[in-house]
């Protein structure tokens, strides 16, 4: 019966073709790459089709290599691809998707319409540039920081701060936070939310990361990050990155510098203004 289904299967229509999907449970093993292929209904999230799919070792460094070139990120659970490759049914293991190739400008053009859409609904809902309209006290000397503890991008900060040509004293403190992976922006919410019960005793707030792939970036893309920096009512600097690097929170923020250092420097500068 095994070798009767894989036979229907090798035809014409499920050999080289091209599908989209979202990548869940991606793992390799022995150079192969493991995953599952997933299409979600875009207003419930329920999983309306799922498939296996298989990048064998002799085309994954040919592929994977291509499409961080590409995206800057690499193949990973969670991003969507468009991927070619034929339906294999086997008698022990039952049916997969075959990858062969890769569309990578898929990829990166969903990023970019997934931050239009979030954009899009920040200003429908009014609160887009709220943030962006809140005054900073002069001179503004303490400072709510949200950073990863230890990180390199908050030594730097700190250092250029406090070492200021000007002797101007600062007062900060650090609100750590999960600046990589899923739990971002869950935890940069939270951090938010312990700076705004004691917001009377901060001038503003500074959200600092150093630089690294353009895929650890990718938890400050999510609506209720962004919409929660928009509606803080204490002005936010955003200095996440290298001069290259975008993020939503770019768009919402009051203030967006290059790098850690930057954001120090702006505020240093803003109190020899006072």
């Amino acid at each position: 019966l095994n070798r009767r289904i894989a036979s229907l299967l090798a035809v014409p229509d499920t050999q080289n073709v091209w599908i989209t999907a979202e990548l869940s449970d991606f793992r390799q093993s022995g150079g192969h790459c493991y995953m599952e292929l997933i299409d979600k209904n875009e207003t419930t999230g329920i999983i309306d089709a799922r498939l296996r799919g298989i990048i064998w070792a002799s085309n994954f460094s040919r592929l994977s290599a291509r499409f961080v070139a590409y995206t800057g990120q690499p193949l990973s659970t969670g991003i969507k691809v468009m991927v070619k490759g034929c339906v294999n049914y086997h008698a022990s293991f039952g049916m997969s998707f075959v990858i062969s190739d890769i569309n990578p400008a898929f990829t990166l053009g969903d990023v970019e319409r997934r931050r239009r859409e979030i954009l899009e609904r920040l200003k429908t809902e009014g609160i887009l540039d709220l943030n962006k309209n809140v005054e900073w006290s002069v001179p503004a000397l303490r400072i709510a920081v949200i950073s990863a503890e230890g990180a390199a991008g908050y030594g730097d900060f700190m250092n250029q701060l406090n070492g200021n040509q000007l002797g101007l004293r600062f007062t900060t403190r650090l609100f750590p936070a999960i600046m990589q992976g899923e739990r971002t922006a869950q935890s940069v919410i939270a951090a938010l939310g312990l700076i705004a019960v004691e917001q009377d005793q901060w001038d503003g707030v500074v959200i600092i990361r150093g630089g690294g792939a353009t895929s650890d970036l990718m938890g400050f893309e999510n609506y209720d990050l962004a919409a929660a920096v928009a509606q803080f009512p204490l002005p936010v600097i955003v200095g996440i990155g290298h001069e290259r690097d975008v993020t939503i929170l770019d768009y919402v923020a009051n203030i967006r510098v290059k790098t850690p250092t930057a954001a120090a420097e702006w505020l240093i500068e803003q109190g020899a203004m006072a």
